[in-house]
């Protein structure tokens, strides 16, 4: 195991229990809980009732790809996808960054959702996308190299072994994530759960469309320089759990 981020094994190695890939990992599972919290304020109500579907993306007929230009209401430069946005703050922060930017948040917690939403609204960001089902769907309808970025910030880890197939991250989504990568895009994975992190590192190793871009131990214990940080990390740090932060380019496989 990993010692807060520092000690991070060779993109290589890997249990003996995961020397193969896990046929089973990215198969009919769920990679979610709950999908609703708290009870809902009415503005939240509000929200969701009216603003949602006009954010919402929506997916062609099934073996159809979506067109990425069709999203916005102006032309964008790129396009970037957050999956698992929680609470929304990270995804708001680089879209008021980047109005040129398209971005596409996923997330199936109600909750989270309702937050986008109130900094959608409040910032009027016009080049924000959401899509509050299960992230698979929205994978495959994507075509090929049409995402600068993908995100993936602090994953439920389902720490119990029993859980672990559950984890967002396998061979089959990494794939997936290099398949949508245009050249030389990016990857990015946080998580404050050192397993977690490790376990990334194994499976995005045989995968040979992505490459890990560490150069030093500062670039995975240190965050991003565009990063505003998230609620969710601040009380990770505050419980004395240190951040890790992966960053994979698209290549050309070997």
């Amino acid at each position: 195991m990993m010692t807060g981020g520092t000690n991070l094994p060779a993109s290589g190695s890997s249990a003996p229990e995961e020397s193969g890939a896990n046929p089973g990992e990215g198969a009919d599972r769920a990679f979610f809980g709950r999908r609703k919290g708290k009870r809902l304020r009415a503005g939240q109500e509000q929200r969701l009732a009216e603003l949602l579907p006009t954010l919402r993306v929506a997916l062609p007929a099934l073996g159809r790809k979506l067109d990425p230009t069709t999203l916005f209401p102006h032309p964008v430069d790129e396009l970037r996808l957050e999956i698992g946005f929680g609470g929304g703050e990270h995804l708001a922060a680089q879209a008021g960054r980047a109005p040129g930017t398209g971005f596409i948040g996923a997330e199936p917690f109600v909750n989270g959702v309702v937050k986008l939403l109130r900094a959608v609204d409040e910032a009027a960001l016009r080049n924000v996308r959401v899509w509050d089902e299960d992230v698979t769907a929205l994978l495959s309808a994507l075509p090929d190299a049409c995402l600068a970025r993908v995100d993936l910030l602090y994953p439920d880890p389902w720490p119990k072994r029993r859980q672990r197939k559950r984890r967002f991250v396998s061979d089959e989504t990494l794939r997936e994530i290099a398949r949508l990568l245009k050249p030389e895009g990016r990857f990015r994975f946080a998580s404050d759960i050192d397993d977690y992190a490790g376990w990334t590192l194994v499976r995005a190793a045989r995968c040979p469309g992505l490459a890990w871009t560490a150069r030093a131990s500062s670039d995975w214990t240190r965050p991003w320089p565009d990063w505003p940080g998230t609620r969710y990390e601040a009380k990770a740090v505050a419980a004395g759990r240190k951040p890790t932060y992966l960053e994979f380019a698209r290549v050309d496989p070997a």
